[in-house]
């Protein structure tokens, strides 16, 4: 049997000179500099940020980089080292749906960020992604922010913007240019992050409170596992699910589900005569309750009660709101039988990844085992990488 793939995030530096090198020989010159941002995993508080709700998510050391430079025109060019070239031109060719494909996540920041009043001189851009696409891990998240951290330094007006007002702009590339819903997690984290500790945001302000992230100096790991099932926010399930709950809180007379206490959840399900909305809003305020419960735990580094937390939230996740995948129910299954005192999925849903809390001198005993299990049931092999607290979005070199 082949042995458990391993990504692990390479070192900035490398990337940098690399992806320099690359635009010099595209472009004739250097670029201006070059930009990352980081993906995320998150390690509690799953479809909550669209309902007001709160979550619990950290910055990955796998970053998207872009490097950038000034044109003396009003014209823009990207081009990806995975992807080759995308879109060329000018923003007022952006909009709803245009351009297409993973383009739509940087020319979406640029025309955002024009619209919010910011001069944004043209551009060419060249990226390279090192964030594991399609893993759930916020890959397009990561895109938008190295852009706009970027666009913040090298636009003539650029240090006016806030960190907030990058996530606002990342938020509405992705939404409206792209057409993937996001609650805006994702971009919180990539821009907000702090090293070494876990963001607790509140998405009904974006309000954030560091955790610091004290169970990696007591031998505890994050293992992240990649399971290779397809993972698709824009096939109409995410949506799906963002109807259903804000259909709930209508019928509830209230603005988000965030309103709805645990402890008044089973009166407030009495009154929702669908069994899938009272399944989808008992989800979300548990959820909300279990985030609020692992933070305390993380804090005072209690592991046992953070990973019941987080087995508890994909119990929920797969049974009320019916995101989870057997890759997904898998590997929470195995890696608890191989040690792990938690599991999850984390994203989206619908496949993607998976985290299993572990002793730092068991994740390789762990991944052994659910590589097997994904053997033995004729799943694609899956691949790991070990997640700690990081940076956020800035300049790398």
């Amino acid at each position: 049997m082949t042995a458990p793939v391993w990504l692990p995030a390479p070192d900035p530096a490398e990337v940098a000179a690399a992806l320099t090198a690359q635009f010099a020989e595209a472009h004739g010159e250097p670029p201006d500099g070059v930009w990352s941002a980081p993906g995320r995993v998150n390690l509690i508080g799953e479809h909550t940020d669209y309902n007001d709700g709160l979550c619990l998510p950290f910055a990955l050391p796998h970053r998207t980089y872009a490097a950038v430079r000034v044109r003396d025109d009003d014209r823009f060019t990207l081009a990806s080292r995975q992807a080759g070239m995308g879109w060329s031109g000018g923003l007022d060719s952006v909009g709803p749906g245009h351009p297409e494909g993973w383009s739509a996540y940087v020319a979406g920041v640029l025309w955002s960020l024009q619209r919010k009043g910011i001069h944004v001189p043209g551009l060419d851009i060249v990226v390279d992604g090192r964030v594991p696409l399609g893993s759930g891990l916020s890959s397009s998240a990561a895109l938008e922010c190295s852009v706009a951290v970027a666009v913040s330094e090298v636009a003539p007006d650029g240090s006016s913007l806030a960190r907030r007002d990058l996530m606002a702009a990342s938020i509405e590339a992705e939404n409206v240019v792209a057409g993937a819903n996001t609650g805006g997690m994702d971009q919180a984290v990539s821009l907000l992050a702090r090293e070494g500790h876990a963001l607790l945001l509140d998405c009904s302000d974006f309000s954030t409170r560091d955790v610091a992230w004290r169970i990696g100096a007591l031998g505890w790991t994050l293992l992240v596992v990649d399971t290779r099932a397809p993972h698709a926010l824009v096939d109409g399930q995410y949506a799906e699910r963002r109807a259903s709950t804000a259909a709930a809180a209508r019928r509830l007379g209230v603005g988000a589900l965030r309103a709805v206490g645990v402890d008044e959840l089973d009166a407030a399900l009495a009154r929702l005569d669908d069994d899938v909305l009272r399944r989808r809003a008992r989800h979300v305020v548990t959820e909300i309750e279990r985030v609020r419960v692992a933070a305390d735990a993380l804090e005072r580094a209690d592991v046992d009660a953070l990973g019941a937390a987080m087995t508890a939230s994909h119990a929920s996740l797969r049974d009320d709101y019916e995101v989870t995948v057997p890759e997904l129910d898998t590997v929470v299954e195995v890696a608890l039988a191989a040690g792990a005192v938690g599991a999850r999925m984390t994203g989206g849903g619908f496949g993607g990844s998976a985290i299993a809390l572990v002793r730092d001198t068991a994740y390789e005993q762990v991944a052994e085992a659910v590589h097997a299990a994904f053997v033995d049931r004729g799943f694609a092999a899956p691949q790991f990488l070990l997640a700690t607290p990081s940076a956020p979005a800035g300049r790398t070199a």
